[in-house]
């Protein structure tokens, strides 16, 4: 048995073993990319694993370094975190691939689009609206009036014409509607909390959306007679038909929101009335509450062109249960900024209801390489087909038929990574705030992918080449297999004999996407073949 000291903790563990599963038998967690048990070879290459020998002040790898008799390991030191951290930034240096698509990344509300696509494309259209809502709550009125952001940047543009993001949007919307069985999200248990939202705009039917998603009881008061806020009286968005503003307000209201109208809320109102009344306050008054800052008795802080202040991730005023988005605090030139604000608005009022602590979580830690280059193109179009975006046959004033509105979703590139939710390259760059740019080269490497396989795809500029797959193929007699070509900085993982990597992968296929640390190996998207030939 070997003694030994981890984080100054005495054990006492058999010769032999890895420094890494010593400390896992202390429960202390050690990142690792490029291990791999089940009695395969290990062989560290992404020195996430490092540890610190006290003793000899060596950084070794945990993963491969045997315990010694009489070791004094640290595992979470400032130097520690500090190397691994630059293991991880000079990883990213050579990584090339988006964690999300450009597209997700310009929406002002976070949308997943690439997702939507890919639901619309395989006819999916309700599991599509869900995805929608789960960022939008006014996913027809914005496929009427949103500027389209997402559609600027989006890849297909370079090539030919971007994908008719608004316009597919506006499709799953308008295909809820007709089937006449609107889904609503599973509201979480009544939490006996009440939120008095003033002003039914976009960010006050938004906040109203989600407000009620979290199990609160919510009621929204305009000084108009009808539900819409500059949405139906500012005559701003001509392209909006009133029916379907109605139509999407009537959801909200079949949903739980109740609307009271005509009325002007005061000073003597919000005192005596909303603040006895309700359990939390959203102001989304519109333009209307920063030229009349004297309506409410808040110590809200007024500035000169940007409206009333707010702490500007979370909308939380400085009068505890008090929140504010959309116009108010800030002319918005996109609706869809607003109905954004207002679920992070709704967001923050339910943990302030539920005694949490309020705050903003960051987004995950997210690649990109930029646009594509021309050489890049043929790539990208692989999975998809050559053509510009289609419009509805009968105008674009109209929805997409089902036949369209697939055939248009199938145009998406999928720019996101498919292990983006399951990547631990992403996930430790995020724990440790890797900076992906600090090594970054002038000259990145072009974008290559290998799909030959029936169910996997390969993109070698995502690998790390830490070997794993490798060391699958080899341990389970594939005939071909992968292996390392060339040497130095220039090695990569790649099939031999300029074979395809459906042969080299004829049985390992599913053990070698488990075991890939990054979106290199993945498993293809379900899309209908026959349509991309």
């Amino acid at each position: 048995m070997i003694n030994l000291k981890i984080n100054n903790k005495e054990i006492q563990v058999e010769a032999g073993i890895s420094i890494l599963k010593a400390a896992n038998t202390l429960g202390i967690s050690i990142p690792t990319m490029c291990y791999q048990q089940d009695n395969y070879s290990n062989h560290p290459s992404c020195m996430i694993c490092l540890v610190k020998n006290n003793k000899t002040s060596e950084l070794i790898p945990s993963c491969a370094v045997k315990v010694q008799e009489g070791m004094e390991i640290v595992t979470n030191d400032e130097e520690v975190i500090n190397a691994r951290k630059d293991a991880l930034e000079l990883l990213l240096s050579d990584h090339v691939g988006d964690c999300e698509a450009p597209c997700r990344l310009a929406c002002p509300a976070y949308m997943d689009i690439p997702e939507m696509n890919r639901l619309i494309a395989k006819g999916k259209f309700t599991e599509s609206l869900i995805k929608v809502k789960e960022e939008i709550a006014l996913p027809l009125i914005l496929g009427y009036i949103c500027s389209a952001p997402c559609e600027n940047v989006c890849r297909r543009k370079q090539i030919d014409e971007p994908v008719s993001i608004c316009l597919l949007k506006r499709f799953v919307a308008s295909e809820d509607i007709a089937q006449k069985s609107t889904f609503f999200p599973d509201k979480l248990a009544d939490s006996g909390k009440k939120i008095a939202i003033i002003g039914t705009g976009p960010a006050g039917l938004s906040a109203a959306f989600y407000s009620l998603e979290s199990g609160h009881s919510v009621t929204l008061f305009d000084k108009n007679e009808k539900a819409g806020g500059t949405l139906r009286y500012a005559q701003l968005n001509k392209e909006l038909p009133e029916e379907i503003l109605d139509v999407e307000i009537n959801i909200i209201k079949q949903y739980g929101a109740e609307f009271q109208f005509n009325i002007e809320i005061t000073k003597e109102i919000f005192e005596n009335e909303l603040r006895k009344n309700y359990d939390a306050i959203i102001i989304a008054s519109g333009e209307s509450g920063v030229s009349n800052p004297e309506s409410f008795v808040l110590d809200f802080h007024y500035q000169k062109k940007t409206g009333l202040q707010v702490e500007r991730r979370t909308y939380a005023t400085s009068e505890p249960g008090v929140f504010a988005c959309g116009n108010v605090i800030r002319t918005q030139k996109m609706a869809i900024r607003s109905v954004a604000q207002g679920k992070v608005a709704a967001l923050s009022a339910n943990m302030y209801l539920r005694n949490e602590k309020i705050k903003h979580e960051p987004r995950m830690f997210n690649s990109k390489f930029g646009i594509l280059k021309q050489e890049e193109f043929v790539e990208y179009l692989k999975e998809t087909f050559s053509g510009k975006r289609l419009e509805p046959k009968k105008g674009n004033i109209y929805e997409f038929s089902h036949e369209e509105a697939i055939n248009e979703a199938k145009r998406c590139m999928h720019c996101d990574c498919r292990a983006k939710d399951d990547c631990k390259l992403r996930d430790y760059a995020h724990d440790y705030n890797a900076d992906r740019r600090k090594y970054w080269p002038e000259e990145r490497k072009l974008i290559k992918k290998y799909n030959q396989h029936e169910s996997v795809i390969y993109e070698p500029e995502k690998c790390i080449k830490c070997g794993l797959c490798i060391e699958i193929t080899k341990a389970n007699n594939e005939k071909l297999g992968l292996t390392h070509i060339g040497r130095g900085f220039d090695v990569e993982i790649n099939i031999p004999f300029n074979e395809t990597i459906k042969d080299a992968l004829t049985k390992t296929a599913d053990k070698c996407v488990k075991a890939c640390p990054t979106g290199a190996l993945v498993f293809k998207l379900e899309i209908e073949d026959k349509e991309l030939e």
